[in-house]
This record gives C-alpha cells, sequence and structure tokens, in this order.
C-alpha cells in the first residue's frame, strides 16, 4: 500500500498546533525539528511546516510564498459528525467560511480556510456518505465512474 502524508505550510507554529490540535481535533504527535511537527488523529499523518523561506526555489525559479486566502486544487476534507457546532468553534481560531453550506447528496460541506490561507472543508455525512453518490456514466467509453463531480 501507497503511504502518503499531507504537508501544511504555517506561519506560526505554536497558532499552527494550536488550530489542528485545539481546534480541529488532532494532536500532537512529535517535535521533528525547530519548525516541524507530526500531527496525529487522521487517516494519515498531517505534518506542519513552518516559517519557511520567503522565497520557495523551484529548480530556477524563486517563487514568494503567499499567505493570503488562497485556492487549491489539493486540500483536505476533515469528516465531522456534527458540522455547525465545529463551523462555529473553527470561527473562534480565526477561520473563514467561504460560502454558505452546501448541501450535497452526500451530506452538508462546509468550504473553510485555516488561519494562514489554506483552504479545506469539512463535511458532515448523511447516511452512507459517498456511497449515496449514484455514479455516473462517461459518454465516451459507456463506463460507469464512481467519481462524483464534486464541485458545481
Amino acid at each position: 500500500m501507497l503511504a502518503v502524508h499531507a504537508y501544511i505550510e504555517v506561519t506560526d507554529l505554536v497558532r499552527g498546533i494550536e488550530f489542528y490540535c485545539g481546534g480541529i481535533g488532532l494532536t500532537h504527535k512529535r517535535q521533528l525539528g525547530p519548525r516541524w511537527v507530526e500531527l496525529a488523529g487522521a487517516n494519515l499523518p498531517i505534518f506542519l511546516l513552518a516559517d519557511r523561506p520567503a522565497n520557495a526555489e523551484l529548480a530556477a525559479a524563486k517563487v514568494p510564498r503567499d499567505f493570503g486566502r488562497h485556492w487549491t486544487p489539493v486540500h483536505l476534507d476533515f469528516i465531522v459528525t456534527n458540522l455547525d457546532e465545529m463551523v462555529g468553534r473553527l470561527r473562534d481560531f480565526g477561520v473563514t467560511l467561504d460560502r454558505e453550506i452546501q448541501i450535497r447528496e452526500y451530506g452538508h460541506m462546509a468550504n473553510m480556510a485555516d488561519p494562514f490561507g489554506n483552504g479545506f472543508d469539512l463535511i458532515e455525512f448523511s447516511g452512507p456518505g459517498y456511497d449515496d453518490v449514484k455514479p455516473v456514466t462517461d459518454s465516451n467509453s459507456g463506463r460507469r465512474s464512481g467519481s462524483p463531480s464534486l464541485l458545481q
């Protein structure tokens, strides 16, 4: 089986630990360096990286790191049992709710941003969750696909 880790860059390690542990409900597993911690409590390890250089060196290019609110095609979904309660609790940690809570065939979803501008979703499943999503047929091949169109 392939192992996957998630890394989240934050500007302040202490505040990041407070948010992801106190708010989301993860636990501080271990400190791996002065600006690097591992969090536990999810089905994959989540690491926080703090105080990174102002510019990311990508091959020959130097790209400025930007912690303003941004959207990224790779994000985390946290499955919760009481979405309204969790949204309310996380607002005390400085998160933003990007739009009204969405009702989907699998449940309710809140699109949010952590205090550092990283996007994430909270999802409260109704019934069997994604198992309620009807597979779509690929019009080119006639095959059924299990990948629902989640974003509209």
